[in-house]
């Protein structure tokens, strides 16, 4: 009759993880996560979800680990930084990307995460990875690892290092030993980040309200809300203004961050995207959150963009009466309230 299998310990599960890519690695009791299902209950019902699914889309799966993985006993979180330095911006009009989504560190985490995964399933155990994923509250469980705190943004900051961090965990059934007590609050008095919110979205302290919320609202269907167009500025995807302000970030900062790799693309030519075929656009673009993979909300992105950042260019003017006598209802709109500000 086969043994029990030998649990492995934190110290070794991490040294898999920091040699695999991660940057921190940490272990949580696989319990229910009753309190942050309670909060996004809570805001769920008062609109600040503002129609993003996700976790808000079912907060009872998103918030228990036995229902990804049936029986199990810990979660072995990773970290894996994402802060590169920033390239210089092309001469035409272009679109900047938020950093995390630059290249594909999902990818990356997730590849990491799957070495612990291998290890724990080559001795016997459970190990399923969670990243990116509508089935758990990847900043939850990292803050119950002991890997940072909530800061008033809602990231999770790593002391030292703050927020430039993508997150992921391996649920397994495997007892391993916990890592130590959540990290206590290091934002103390600083407002910095609600201060510096483009449309105010950070209502309260660790409280967004996504209907303000341009990383979300690039993302989401539909027309882009006229009084947040002028905020977007010149950005295609994402929003890093509450991070780059964060003084942890900005002291991590200060240290030389790692070079960009190949690959990255912190801007893109707006003029050019706009005049690229869907295919093309899903080639390039398609491991962004594009909602239903329909990528006439990438270019909607474009035209606001164009709006802010295209004055005095006259092939951007070209480019928004094309779509402003275009037969979508919805791009024509916003390629007139585009050519308003630039012509």
């Amino acid at each position: 009759m086969a043994g029990v299998p030998e649990v492995p310990t934190v110290d070794e599960l991490r040294a898999i993880g920091l040699a695999a890519g991660l940057d921190a690695v940490g272990v949580a009791p696989a319990e229910p996560f009753a309190g942050t299902r309670r909060h996004l209950e809570e805001r769920r019902a008062a609109g600040l979800h503002g129609g993003m699914h996700f976790t808000y889309g079912d907060p009872a799966r998103a918030t228990d680990p036995d229902r990804a993985l049936s029986g199990a006993r810990a979660l072995v979180v990773g970290a894996r930084r994402y802060r590169r330095a920033d390239p210089t911006p092309p001469p035409v009009p272009s679109g900047a990307v938020a950093r995390y989504a630059r290249a594909d560190h999902y990818g990356e985490l997730r590849a990491a995460l799957g070495e612990v995964a291998a290890a724990l399933r080559s001795g016997g155990w459970k190990a399923r990875v969670l990243c990116d994923d509508n089935a758990l509250v990847d900043r939850e469980a990292a803050h119950r690892a002991g890997l940072g705190w909530y800061g008033k943004n809602a990231n999770l900051l790593l002391p030292g290092h703050g927020s430039w961090f993508v997150l992921g965990s391996v649920l397994t059934d495997a007892p391993v030993a916990v890592t130590p007590e959540p990290v206590a609050d290091g934002c103390g008095a600083c407002t910095r980040c609600i201060d510096a919110c483009p449309t105010g979205a950070i209502v309260a302290p660790g409280v967004v309200d996504a209907r303000r919320c341009l990383a979300w609202l690039v993302q989401a269907r539909g027309t882009f809300p006229l009084e947040h167009r002028a905020a977007l500025g010149g950005r295609l995807y994402g929003c890093d203004d509450c991070q780059e302000v964060c003084p942890p970030n900005r002291a991590s900062d200060r240290r030389e961050p790692p070079p960009e790799v190949d690959g990255e693309e912190a801007w893109v030519p707006l003029v050019e995207l706009l005049a690229a075929s869907d295919e093309e656009l899903l080639a390039r673009h398609g491991r962004w959150y594009i909602p239903r993979r329909e990528p006439r909300w990438l270019r909607r992105n474009a035209l606001v963009a164009l709006g802010n950042v295209g004055g005095g260019d006259p092939a951007v003017v070209v480019a928004l009466r094309r779509f402003a006598d275009g037969d979508d209802d919805v791009l024509a709109e916003h390629a007139r309230w585009a050519l308003e500000r630039v012509s």
